[in-house]
């Protein structure tokens, strides 16, 4: 059987916690098979989405599909076929590591659960210290038995809640490098994360602030809207250019020069993704504080 082309389809939701409203409007698709980011700061509404998505809360409206499945109503026949590893490793710390994989693998009921368990442990390089107690880990080793608990049944889906949270840039590559190979085995991810260079792995990223999603696109196409700083030196004198779009307006920024040849240097300077984001975020709080003057200012008339 083909597997669907989208694994999550989600369409004006929202989820409020008494008055807070923790997500608006939240509108996304996420393809099989890819990396899709959540990119936001502490409180921006990642772990709430993932929530919402694995069934363990319900959303106040709209509506979502996992993997062609409801994950309030059909809720026992989601969690078969999803992963999740949340934040804060959620291990057994007297039982050894494959004692934890074997222990959230029977709820799943996988075939050949043993082989299975074997192989998560070789995947997350932990066959070493296979039969030692959790507690003599290290955080990194935690971060790396938590994803093998998450994988142990095959899922279809993975959702991984600040994966490399605390651990070294050299496992934090080894980490991607395993997602990449997932999703090689047609794996979907949805990986929540606050760290600007991660999200750069990701084949889309919805940004998200104070529970909006600012933005749904590819790495890529979001750094070739960066805005950019061209500097050129002519004899002493030093001219800035502000462009927003540096591949279509550098040529005419030169020829108002006329490709002098007293132009010794040009300098691009575009803006990094963590600017973006920031920018995004800026331009959202000012656009929501313009609407609250203005609803201030028509109460005040009415």
């Amino acid at each position: 059987m083909n597997q669907p082309t989208t694994s999550i389809d989600v369409h004006d939701l929202h989820k409020n916690f008494g008055q807070i409203q923790a997500l608006a409007r939240v509108n996304l698709q996420v393809e099989t098979g890819q990396i899709f980011g959540l990119l936001g700061p502490n409180g921006a509404g990642k772990t709430t989405l993932i929530r919402l998505l694995v069934g363990s809360t319900r959303p106040s409206s709209g509506r979502l599909s996992v993997l062609g499945l409801d994950p309030t109503r059909q809720k026992r026949a989601l969690r078969s076929l999803i992963g999740y590893m949340p934040q804060s490793p959620a291990l057994y710390e007297d039982l050894s590591a494959r004692d934890n994989i074997h222990f959230f693998g029977r709820a799943h009921h996988p075939e050949n659960l043993s082989q299975r368990v074997d192989e998560v442990i070789e995947f997350a390089q932990l066959t070493a210290r296979a039969r030692d107690p959790v507690y003599t880990f290290s955080g990194g080793m935690k971060q790396r038995l938590s994803l093998a608990c998450a994988l142990v049944h095959q899922p279809q889906l993975l959702f991984l809640d600040e994966p490399t949270s605390g651990i070294d840039p050299q496992l934090r590559q080894a980490f991607w490098g395993h997602f990449r190979d997932l999703t090689a085995r047609g794996v979907t991810l949805v990986v929540s994360t606050h760290q600007m260079d991660e999200a750069l792995y990701c084949d889309t990223l919805a940004i998200l602030h104070q529970g909006i999603m600012l933005a749904d696109d590819s790495p890529r196409r979001l750094l070739s809207d960066s805005r950019a700083t061209i500097k050129v030196w002519c004899g002493d004198e030093r001219i800035e250019h502000q462009v927003t779009n540096y591949p279509e307006q550098l040529p005419r920024v030169l020829q108002h020069y006329g490709l002098d040849p007293a132009i010794s240097r040009i300098d691009v300077e575009r803006e990094t993704l963590e600017a973006i984001v920031l920018r995004m975020i800026d331009d959202h709080e000012t656009h929501q504080s313009a609407l609250h003057s203005m609803e201030s200012g028509g109460d005040r008339n009415a």
